[in-house]
């Protein structure tokens, strides 16, 4: 698989920010910062804000998005945004989130 292409991302499965995540809103968005990591993310789309911050409060991924106002037809593009986040370790899946910071 090539750098630039990212794993489809489980609109069914329950995710979240992972623990060592915080998110920081801003004009623009918000910046995601990983304490493990040290990696930073930009999120320049409010919808994608709205759905990252909203995931543990829904049983799955679509659910945020139908929340926040995103249509099915759209979910495929806020799903590979949500991928990228979920391939730079910014999300998890709320299982594996449950289980690191314990």
């Amino acid at each position: 698989m090539s750098a630039d292409v990212v794993p489809a991302f489980e609109l069914d499965a329950r995710w979240r920010l992972h623990p060592q995540v915080a998110i920081r809103p801003e004009p623009f968005g918000a910046l995601l910062y990983h304490f493990g990591t040290r990696k930073l993310s930009f999120l320049k789309n409010r919808t994608v804000v709205a759905v990252v911050e909203s995931l543990p409060n829904h049983p799955d991924a679509r659910t945020a998005l139908r929340a926040a106002g995103v249509d099915d037809s759209a979910a495929g593009a806020y799903g590979k945004a949500l991928a990228t986040l979920a391939n730079s370790n910014m999300l998890v899946r709320a299982e594996a989130a449950e289980e690191v910071s314990r």
